[in-house]
């Protein structure tokens, strides 16, 4: 832990976390956040740094807890600032327009009360009380009775909390606050910033990084996880192991398009498995109860109660945390669905009617944590003979096809057998002694062999959307395109690889502005790397699947600038939208890295 002792004690005013908003907003470099980071957590009291970080990602607690968003509508909060600033809601609304940000009308009504409020006490020979200080706790707490009123009447007692909530807030605290519940506080700060600045202030610097990181991938709660490091110090987080019921960060792959060349990444042997095209999920089991979480950690247990029912039967241990996919499958054939049709069923209200009209099966293919046993430090042979162990196979619950091989051939034959079957491809995962598994990383242990790379396209690509560009003629007043970008983990940016306006159907043209409207923002996003301009920036949040005719350098795009040539970057050429990927989140995308050894590729093959 840092020597320096935090400047307050067990609490901090929140105006200290208000001004490191304001100083985070005109930024644009990532050493200047995790300097900014690091002076914020040296006066933060070790008792509230769990909270502080989860303000500053924007939330009140992690998404995978199930627990319920502020659910404040936008009238409700135009109420709550006009109660606050004894204004009209006409005053509000009008301010609101010609500013086009909540928060700074908020901000600027606030300054105007409080001027009202001097002149007065001035005009009669008063003075005005003394107002205590806001603190971090006090606004938490109070956004957390806002999220968590529910039923009859908790319209009224959001009203009534927020208002008295910007009633004792500063303007600039107010602008902040009324950001946060709107979900418009975006200060682009990553978790790998974040880290980066406990390290310094906590763990006594960057060495420490990798602890806070494994143990973040493990307990996927960073307040929860900054909290054992500043009361408990670095050497407690060397000591956490899977807990059930919290989700662990799903271990990621790289792609390749050549047998014998996944084999030699891998050490020469791997299991070969069915990639399947549906649902990734995390299982967790305790006694009789059971969490499942998306590959992005949301809690969709809710979603699949026949996966619920599949789980409690199926899994022979009394605790454990199982990996696998979710397909959606055609009970007459017993032929695999694809991943369109999963989504379809989770668009259904009745759960119940879904489940007969689109019914699903689990295939298993790792396992993370048993009775106690910590399994993601094994070896994956280790991992999937206690899987074997402890799962009873069933039609709809069974272990993901694979075989063991080191033959480039028998891996191909495997591949085409997988396509047939109605998987997307294969997944080649190394079995030797260092193969554990690498929560929250991508690597060489696991290799995708996608169906794609069969074709004369090339390879899909998941990117992610950060930029919006109107359209002409038919889409005219529409967003006719989009500026994807590719994400780069070394730098914790999105590098911008191209603008993508064929393959969209008029209706998908058609839901643009309500997807997009939640991800606006006036300027380009800090972590976002461009050179071209888009007519409207975006948040990195929503993540499309691209094809194209193939790769190209560009002087216009910033994924893997100036690493083949002085000034240029990687392109796709001829792009085209595949489809939403909703279950994919920004990180998850195809890296800058990929790219480079997709483009590597493509001139091996142009050239031989």
């Amino acid at each position: 832990m840092s020597n320096e002792k935090a400047s307050y004690d067990k609490d901090m005013p929140f105006k200290v976390l208000a001004e490191t908003f304001e100083r985070i907003e005109i930024i644009s470099s990532r050493t200047q956040m995790t300097v900014l980071l690091v002076n914020l957590f040296k006066k933060t009291p070790p008792e509230i740094i769990d909270k502080v970080i989860y303000l500053l990602q924007g939330r009140l607690w992690p998404e995978w807890k199930g627990l319920p968003e502020l659910g404040v509508g936008e009238k409700t909060l135009i109420k709550a600032i006009a109660l606050a600033t004894q204004s009209t809601e006409s005053e509000v609304e009008s301010l609101y327009k010609s500013l086009g940000d909540l928060g700074r009308a908020a901000e600027k009504l606030k300054l105007k009360y409080e001027e009202r409020m001097k002149k007065q006490s001035m005009s009669i020979l008063s003075f005005i009380p003394v107002k205590k200080e806001l603190t971090v706790n006090q606004v938490y707490d109070v956004l957390s009775r806002v999220a968590l009123a529910q039923g009859e009447g908790s319209r009224d007692i959001k009203l009534k909390l927020l208002a008295g909530l910007l009633s004792d807030a500063s303007p600039k605290e107010a602008k902040y606050i009324v950001r946060f519940v709107e979900g418009r506080l975006r200060l682009g700060i990553g978790d790998a910033t974040i880290m980066d600045a406990l390290a310094i202030v906590y763990g006594g610097g960057a060495h420490t990084r990798p602890i806070i990181e494994r143990a973040y991938n493990l307990r996927a709660d960073l307040g929860h996880v900054a909290k054992i490091l500043a009361t408990q110090g670095v050497d407690a987080l060397k000591g956490i192991k899977p807990q059930v019921g919290i989700p662990i960060r799903p271990m990621l792959a790289e792609r390749l398009s050549d047998p014998n060349e996944m084999l030699r990444k891998v050490g020469g042997e791997a299991f070969v498995e069915y990639k399947y095209d549906g649902e990734r999920a995390q299982i967790h089991k305790s006694g009789d109860k059971i969490w499942i979480y998306s590959r992005r950690l949301e809690n969709i247990t809710y979603q699949y109660p026949d996966v619920v029912e599949y789980a409690r039967k199926y899994i022979k241990a009394k605790e454990a945390i199982v990996e696998g996919e979710i397909v959606a499958y055609d009970p007459d054939t017993g032929e695999l669905r694809p991943f369109q049709e999963l989504m379809r069923r989770k668009r259904k209200h009745d759960i119940h009617i879904a489940i007969k009209e689109i019914p699903v099966k689990v295939f298993l293919f790792d396992l993370l944590y048993a009775d106690g046993e910590d399994y993601t430090v094994k070896p994956l042979p280790e991992r999937r003979a206690k899987l074997e162990e402890i799962i009873e196979q069933t039609e709809v619950f069974q272990i993901a096809e694979y075989i063991k091989t080191r033959d480039p051939e028998e891996l191909e034959k495997f591949f085409l057998k997988a396509i047939e079957d109605g998987a997307e491809g294969v997944m080649i995962k190394a079995i030797h002694r260092n193969a554990i598994y690498q929560a929250g990383t991508r690597g060489w242990l696991w290799i995708k062999y996608k169906r794609d790379y069969k074709s004369e396209m090339i390879d899909t690509v998941d990117l992610v959307v950060v930029g919006a560009f109107y359209g002409r003629g038919r889409r005219g007043g529409k967003f006719g395109a989009l500026l994807m970008a590719a994400y780069n983990p070394e730098k914790d940016v999105f590098e911008t690889v191209c603008k993508v306006g064929s393959g969209f159907k008029d209706e998908d043209i058609d839901k643009l502005p309500e997807m997009l409207k939640p991800y606006i923002i006036d300027k380009k996003h800090p972590r976002v790397v461009a050179r071209m301009q888009p007519d409207v920036w975006v948040t990195p949040a929503l993540v499309a699947e691209i094809i194209g005719a193939e790769l190209t350098l560009s002087p216009l795009h910033t994924c893997c600038l100036d690493v083949i040539k002085p000034g240029v970057g990687i392109s796709i050429r001829f792009p085209r939208f595949i489809r939403w990927r909703p279950d994919k989140g920004p990180e998850d995308a195809t890296t800058s890295q990929e790219l480079l050894e997709m483009y590597k590729r493509q001139l091996k093959k142009l050239s031989g």
